[in-house]
C-alpha cells in the first residue's frame, strides 16, 4: 500500500485539468465473481462499500455502515465533542440570561440606559464569538476524525481511536483554516446580495435571490474539499482546487445527494428534539437549558456522523467515477495496513 494509504491525488506533479479522463470508458475493478481483489470470497466489498462506482443507496447505506461498525469513534467521538459544545454554550447563554432576569430588563425595557444597552450588546457579541469558536474548533476535529474512519472502514481496516488521532492530528491546521476558508467562500454570494439589496431596496430582492443560489452553488462546488484535505493530505487551495475538479460535470448529483443526508439529518434533529423540547417548555432555568442540550447533543450524535460519511463516501464516489481509483482502492485494501501511522506525503 502506498505511504497515502490509497488516496494519493493520480498525479500530484501535473495539471489536474489536463488530461482528465472522462467517466465514459474508464477501466474499474472487476466484480467479486472475477476476482483479482484478494483471496478469498467477497473482494468487491472489502468495507462498507462496494469498490465501484456508487448508487445513492449505497452511499447512505456505507454511511450507516460504517457508523455500525465504528459505535464508539463514530457516536462516542460526536456525543463528547458535542456535550462540549453544548455544555459550553449552556453556560455562556446562562450567564448572560442570569443577569437579564436578575435585572428589571424584562419588566421595563424602556429603563434600560444607554450605557447598559451597549455593556449587553458587546457581552452578547463576545459571547457568541466565543460559542462560534468552540464551535469550530469542535466541527473541524469532529469532521477530521470522523473522515478518517470512513476512509480505514471503505477499505475494511480496524480503526482505533489512538490511530485515528494520530492520523488526523497533523492535519487539523489545516483543516481549520479550510473550514473558515470553505465558510467564507460559501458565505460570499448570500453577503453581496444582501449589500445590493440594502443598497437598491424593494427592486434588489433579485439580486439577493441571485446572491443565496450563487452561495449554494460555490457550497456544492467545494464541498468535497474537507475529505480530500483530510484523505489525500493536501493543501488548503489545493483540497479546494481538487474539489472542484471532481464535482465539475456532476455538480446536481452532488448537490441532490447531499440535499438528500441534510434533510435526512433535520428529520432525525427533529424527532430526537420533540421530546426534549416538550420537557423543557418555554421556561428559561439553567436546568430546561440543560435539556434542551442533551437533546442537541444525542441529535448531533446521530446526524453529524451521518452527514460526514455521506460526504466523504461521495468523494470516493467521485474519484472512482473520474479518476478509476477503485483499482488503487482495492490494491490497497489487499495489502496487509501499515504499522505506525503514515507518513506525511
Amino acid at each position: 500500500m502506498t505511504d497515502s494509504g490509497g488516496w494519493s491525488r493520480p498525479d500530484p506533479d501535473k495539471d489536474p485539468n489536463q488530461d482528465m479522463p472522462s467517466e465514459q470508458g474508464l477501466p474499474h475493478a472487476p466484480p467479486p465473481s472475477q476476482g483479482g481483489w484478494g483471496q478469498g470470497p467477497g473482494h468487491g466489498k472489502p468495507g462498507v462499500i462496494p469498490l465501484r462506482p456508487l448508487g445513492l443507496g449505497e452511499i447512505l447505506d456505507g454511511s450507516i455502515s460504517t457508523m455500525r461498525r465504528h459505535p464508539a469513534l463514530m457516536l462516542g467521538a460526536a456525543a463528547a465533542v458535542g456535550a462540549v459544545v453544548q455544555l459550553i454554550s449552556v453556560l455562556i447563554s446562562w450567564s448572560l440570561l442570569r443577569d437579564v432576569l436578575q435585572s428589571d430588563m424584562l419588566l421595563d425595557p424602556n429603563n434600560l440606559t444607554e450605557e447598559q444597552a451597549l455593556d449587553l450588546l458587546g457581552r452578547s457579541a463576545a459571547s457568541a464569538g466565543l460559542a462560534i469558536a468552540v464551535a469550530l474548533i469542535a466541527q473541524t476535529f469532529l469532521t477530521g476524525f470522523l473522515t478518517v474512519v470512513v476512509g480505514r472502514a471503505v477499505l475494511g481496516r480496524a480503526a482505533g481511536f489512538r490511530d485515528t488521532l494520530t492520523e488526523v492530528g497533523p492535519r487539523l491546521l489545516p483543516l481549520l483554516g479550510l473550514t473558515i476558508l470553505f465558510g467564507l467562500i460559501s458565505f460570499s454570494g448570500v453577503l453581496v446580495g444582501a449589500v445590493l439589496f440594502a443598497l437598491a431596496g424593494g427592486p434588489g430582492v433579485l439580486f439577493l435571490l441571485a446572491g443565496i443560489l450563487a452561495s449554494v452553488w460555490l457550497y456544492v462546488r467545494f464541498s468535497l474539499a474537507t475529505p480530500a484535505l483530510v484523505l489525500e493530505r493536501g493543501r488548503v487551495i489545493q483540497s479546494l482546487g481538487r474539489s472542484a475538479l471532481l464535482v465539475r460535470g456532476s455538480w446536481w448529483r452532488v448537490f441532490g445527494i447531499l440535499l438528500l443526508a441534510y434533510l435526512i439529518g433535520m428529520l432525525i434533529s427533529l424527532v430526537v428534539g420533540i421530546p426534549f423540547g416538550v420537557a423543557s417548555g418555554t421556561s428559561l432555568g439553567f436546568g430546561d437549558l440543560l435539556l434542551s442540550a442533551l437533546g442537541s447533543t444525542i441529535a448531533g450524535a446521530i446526524t453529524y456522523p451521518f452527514t460526514a460519511g455521506v460526504n466523504a463516501l461521495l468523494y470516493i464516489d467521485r474519484r472512482m467515477r473520474i479518476e478509476g481509483m477503485d483499482i488503487e482502492l482495492a490494491r490497497a485494501a489487499s495489502e496487509p495496513p501499515p504499522e505506525g501511522p503514515a507518513p506525511q506525503s
